[in-house]
């Protein structure tokens, strides 16, 4: 049973006597969905505030934005970062170009949770906020955001579990990713069952806590309203 199959015994020890190739891809898988969530938090932050402003620009500047990345598929967008912008003489490395990608394409969801929190948050305190001399962007820092997080936390995890997910479309311009090189291993030797398995278990790995900690988020801040 285990001598043939796509899940052989010898399939699998393959895979164990090259679990570097494996490892070198999730160290990559995790490099770029950190850094991707930093820039997605900072996008987010900033568009979603823009979002609540009292100026028209803003709001049109974070509306086309939103709309664009939302509504463009993000394979198109990292490949837009891949194939286009050479002809622009601007060379990305492939690294930069899925922490860009996933940053990017986060963000803007980032921005809507961010938006949603911030008017969540009655409109008197920002008021009164104004009427104490606050700016609008020390009234967003000091009394409204500090608020706001226990509303946006829980479906902002769930971006950070949807963004290490997306760092997958790398394999699509050899990202070096996890993906990436189970593809390139099992495309090699036809060792498909075992290598995606393992890929498998790697992205649950990182995928689940994240989960259910936002569950965890969500659960709190219904007990606490």
């Amino acid at each position: 049973m285990f001598d043939t199959g796509p899940f052989a015994l010898f399939k699998w020890e393959k895979l164990f006597s090259d679990w570097r190739i494996f490892a070198e891809g999730f160290v990559t898988t995790i490099s770029v969905s950190f850094l991707g969530l930093l820039l997605a938090l900072v996008l987010g932050l900033i568009f979603g505030v823009l979002a609540t402003s009292q100026f028209r620009s803003a709001k049109i500047i974070n509306r086309i934005y939103v709309e664009f990345i939302q509504n463009t598929p993000l394979v198109i967008q990292v490949f837009f970062l891949y194939n286009g912008l050479p002809h622009l003489d601007i060379v990305l490395p492939v690294f930069a170009v899925g922490v860009i990608g996933v940053g990017v394409y986060h963000g803007a969801y980032i921005a809507e949770v961010v938006r949603a929190g911030i008017q969540a948050i009655h409109r008197g305190q920002l008021e009164a906020a104004y009427s104490q001399g606050f700016t609008f962007w020390q009234a967003m820092r000091y009394i409204i955001l500090p608020q706001a997080k226990i509303i946006i936390f829980p479906p902002l995890t769930n971006q950070a579990v949807s963004l290490i997910k997306n760092t997958s479309v790398m394999a699509m311009v050899a990202g070096g990713d996890l993906m990436y090189h189970a593809d390139s291993w099992s495309s090699n030797n036809l060792y498909y069952g075992p290598a995606y398995i393992v890929v498998g278990l790697l992205y649950l790995s990182l995928c689940l806590p994240l989960a259910r900690f936002a569950d965890y988020l969500e659960r709190k801040a219904k007990m606490n309203p």
